[in-house]
């Protein structure tokens, strides 16, 4: 009989009977024991190790039982050690080695082996794998289950030292840079897994990855199937310099993509969408083409569309990063000066809003935390107008009140409307958290009075229309008092007001909360209390308003445009919204830095005659006028040549037109005449 057929009819699977000796190049013990299996064996390391001294292929031993005998470590050894001694002793406490052959118990006797008994059925009979016990400093045994359950585990390691998760995760976050960017966190799909379980999010999403012909890892966006094939689109990003830690670069554009730049200027002035499509399904991975389309597909409300293709122009931009170009670290740095860069800076704007829109606020906030590092000192697109308010949609106030206490020194942020109120809100937002201790709470209600009555008194124009959108009707003080009436709110520079329209625009929804309207008109009645004792800081406040505020920045109107908040947009001074603005490029600088220009388009006369339009339409060298362009000695020498003929020709067909005579078509002479038409 075989050994496969004597394996069966034991009920065994392959590689769970006993390696004999014989096969192993030793001599079989003489004894055997039922079912001629070997006796039970004491389990030692001498054994063990003399029983694999003649194994010529170790790898046949991997499926036995013997498979978890591994090399013992050295803290192993020592309690082996320590049991063999006890049991030699006569310590019967429970001092026990576990061995896969059999357990060893103290007082030398061979425990029980279920294993040993033959299955008489076809069946193969499961090897039940023992369970190792191991102890943590806590004293408390843990099996392999919870060991698999590291948060558990983690949770108790830390009760038994006394530190909570929340503290050792607040000490890593303040030893963090203020605008370090986390990878998880730039994927929105980690945010609505939070919000609707993963089951939620990927349910659909795990059939379209199997079919999937190729995938690249990418942290701003994930190809999808409905895309092009990516190939290359002639965008290369280089590193121009370092300096103090702090590494520049800048987007290049080589030929091939300069002339799809060119094409796609003169599809931008044919005014005509339909161009760019045309452009696109030839070079379907240009940004600027998919940055204007989407504004396109916005515009008449196809969405999906519009953000699917700020998503390509992401994915595109990616695809060229440099190799030492980092997102989280905030040391990298791109100039908006350069057109190149600007896709960059207005891609992952874009894609932040639509974020912001479909109800991702935290992956907005580390998106907007990436634009401002890119630049955080000039900010050309205004972010800092924004941050506050993601940043209080995400419930990240503790971030909110470090930027305010490490930038206020050199940015002066209280000096803004939206970081003046959005900081005391956000105080006030943690003051309400029970999870804090009473001292911590107190000092927060302390800070939100204060800095909320030093934004009423700095910024009175904004109280009204908040509480205009809020739909709450302020009491008859408040709505007769000068200080925060009409006049406060005409009196503003327009500057000011452009602010004030986009706080209020953007963030009126958070104010709604009826404690925090509660908490709001206590500290509005201070401030009138201040205003009738005449303070000298309202009058310092008032000096303020007028002196500064004469004229926003330019990226504080970029950011406007871009925003789209009706409120901010019918503000804006005449030279911004009196000149085009096109969605890649919006308000470009003053101070661009052009690497390469777009060559010049001829100018023809505009003085012509019908005529000699209509030859110009045939032939585009032809010019009636005798201009010719000296581009090289024989180059104007045909241009010349080609001018004398075709003003040869046109001198004959001059005179064939003066020679043709036109002749009247005979008349019907009708006596009764033409009537009218009924």
């Amino acid at each position: 009989m075989s050994r496969r057929a004597l394996r069966r009819l034991r009920g065994e699977q392959r590689g769970q009977e006993e390696p004999g000796l014989g096969e192993l190049g030793l001599d079989p013990g003489p004894e055997r024991g039922p079912e001629g299996l070997p006796p039970p064996v004491a389990a030692g390391r001498g054994q063990r190790g003399s029983a694999r001294s003649g194994v010529s292929n170790r790898f046949e031993l991997i499926t036995a039982e013997e498979s978890e005998d591994e090399p013992l470590s050295r803290e192993e050894r020592v309690d082996a050690r320590l049991s063999e001694q006890d049991a030699a002793g006569g310590n019967n406490e429970g001092a026990v080695t576990e061995e896969t052959e059999g357990n060893v118990q103290g007082d030398g006797e061979e425990a029980e082996q279920p294993d040993q008994t033959p299955v008489l059925s076809n069946k193969p009979r499961k090897k039940k794998k023992k369970r190792k016990t191991k102890k943590t400093s806590a004293g408390e045994t843990l099996e392999d289950n919870d060991l698999e359950d590291i948060d558990s585990l983690l949770e108790k390691i830390e009760d038994t030292n006394g530190l909570s998760q929340q503290t050792q995760s607040g000490i890593i976050a303040g030893s963090r840079p203020l605008l370090y960017v986390e990878h998880r966190n730039l994927n929105a799909e980690n945010e609505l897994k939070r919000y609707f379980g993963a089951r939620t999010v990927l349910g659909e999403l795990r059939p379209r990855q199997r079919q999937r012909q190729y995938v690249r890892s990418m942290w701003l966006t994930a190809p999808k199937n409905t895309w092009p094939r990516y190939s290359k689109t002639g965008i290369t990003m280089q590193l121009v310099d370092t300096r103090r830690g702090v590494q520049y670069f800048t987007f290049e554009h080589h030929r091939e993509y300069q002339q799809v730049q060119f094409k796609f200027l003169d599809a931008v002035e044919s005014m005509d969408p339909n161009n760019i499509v045309l452009l696109l399904q030839m070079n379907p991975y240009h940004v600027d083409s998919l940055l204007q389309l989407s504004d396109v597909c916005r515009m008449q409300e196809d969405q999906e569309m519009a953000r699917d293709l700020i998503e390509r122009a992401l994915y595109s931009l990616e695809c060229a990063f440099h190799p030492v170009f980092s997102l989280t670290s905030g040391t990298c740095r791109l100039d908006y000066r350069r057109p190149e860069n600007r896709a960059f800076f207005l891609a992952l704007f874009k894609h932040l809003m639509f974020l912001e829109k479909r109800g991702c606020p935290r992956t907005a906030l580390e998106f907007c935390k990436l634009i401002l590092s890119l630049d955080p000192e000039n900010d050309p697109l205004c972010v800092l107008l924004l941050i506050d308010f993601l940043s209080l949609r995400a419930r990240e106030y503790t971030f909110l009140t470090r930027m305010f206490q490490e930038w206020e020194s050199h940015r002066n942020l209280s000096q803004l409307p939206n970081f003046a109120f959005s900081v005391p809100l956000a105080y006030f937002f943690l003051s309400q958290q029970e999870e804090r201790s009473e001292l911590e709470l107190s000092q927060a209600r302390e800070r939100a009075a204060r800095l909320i009555q030093l934004a009423l008194i700095m910024f009175p124009s904004v109280l009204m229309p908040l509480l205009d959108h809020c739909s709450v009707q302020p009491d008859a003080r408040v709505a007769s008092h000068s200080f925060f009436g009409l006049n406060a709110q005409i009196s503003q520079p327009p500057a000011l007001n452009q602010l004030t329209s986009l706080y209020v625009g953007r963030t009126h929804s958070l104010w709604k909360d009826p404690a925090v309207m509660a908490w709001l008109e206590t500290n509005v009645h201070e401030v009138l209390r201040m205003v009738d004792a005449r303070d000298p800081l309202v009058e310092e406040s008032e000096h303020k308003r007028k002196m500064r505020y004469q004229s926003a920045p330019r990226n504080i109107y970029r950011h406007i445009i871009l925003s789209e908040m009706k409120e901010a947009t019918a503000a804006l001074p005449l030279e911004v919204t009196s000149q085009p603005v096109m969605g890649f490029d919006p308000l470009p600088p003053l101070d661009s830095i052009v690497s390469y220009t777009r060559p010049e388009r001829t100018n023809h006369p505009s003085n012509e005659s019908t005529l000699s339009l209509f030859f110009r339409s045939l032939l585009p060298n032809f010019n009636l006028q005798g201009d010719i362009r000296h581009d090289g000695d024989e180059e104007a020498g045909a241009g010349q040549d080609l001018n004398q003929g075709v003003n040869r020709l046109m001198a004959a067909m001059r005179d064939m037109l003066a020679n043709i005579q036109f002749q009247e078509p005979p008349r019907d002479d009708n006596p009764e005449g033409d009537g009218d038409w009924d």
